[in-house]
């Protein structure tokens, strides 16, 4: 008996017996609602207003005078810079994908690593930087290169904890890839811990993530770690 469902885009029914069929309903469910609230994506834009008088606000409690030169136009600035820093929250997985996805027919471990990221820590809104590797496992299909880093950036780019970021990594291309397994590394550097509070300048946090063949196979596991572990090749 064949088997149908719906395309969220069209409305209309999809035979879902062939592969091709199948990986165009696998594609439309990727930029459903439930699929963007999953992964906290679609907010709304920054409310630049609310930031300013929010800055304006900080400085007067902490003694300063907003009004000065070297102040004036920091209430703007500050609201201008959560665009960016923030920007993860808006970004459009589509768009972010943009087609760069090929057909293959090897299985051989993809490995991205030294992926240098910048996020901002939700306790405190302090930053922390780093480094993310990310490994994964082709079931058929490999993403374009540049798009890990622009996944990385998506996650990074918003209010985190590295360990959250760690595996909506991780998730966010097992969905989108389907892949036979999907690891991922990150080493950063916290300034919540570094300039406030214990000010240990010299500690840092690795966190791991690891899905599929990754996660069943110590081999597999193995093979990413040690490529982690070669020096960096530098250009």
């Amino acid at each position: 008996m064949d088997s149908f469902r719906t395309n969220p885009a069209s409305d209309r029914y999809i035979d879902v017996d062939s592969d091709d069929d199948q990986d165009v309903v696998r594609q439309d469910g990727l930029y459903t609602q439930e699929f963007l609230e999953s992964f906290e994506l679609g907010l709304p834009p920054v409310d630049h207003a609310r930031i300013e008088a929010a800055t304006r606000s900080i400085l007067e409690a902490v003694g300063e005078d907003p009004i000065r030169d070297g102040l004036l136009r920091t209430p703007g600035r500050v609201a201008r810079m959560y665009d960016e820093l923030l920007s993860g929250y808006r970004v459009d997985p589509q768009k972010l994908i943009n087609d760069a996805m090929f057909d293959v027919d090897y299985s051989d471990m993809v490995i991205v690593r030294d992926i240098e990221f910048s996020s901002l820590c939700e306790h405190h809104m302090l930053p922390f930087l780093g480094h993310a590797h990310v490994a994964y496992i082709p079931n058929g299909k490999v993403v374009g290169l540049s798009k890990i880093p622009r996944i990385v950036d998506m996650f990074a780019r918003r209010l985190q904890v590295q360990e959250r970021m760690t595996h909506q990594i991780a998730d966010f291309i097992n969905e989108v890839l389907n892949p036979q397994g999907v690891a991922v590394v990150l080493e950063g550097f916290h300034m919540c811990a570094m300039i406030r509070g214990v000010k240990k300048s010299d500690s840092s946090m690795t966190t791991s993530a690891v899905l599929g063949t990754f996660a069943t196979c110590a081999m597999t596991r193995s093979e990413f770690m040690e490529h982690l572990q070669r020096p960096r090749t530098r250009f």
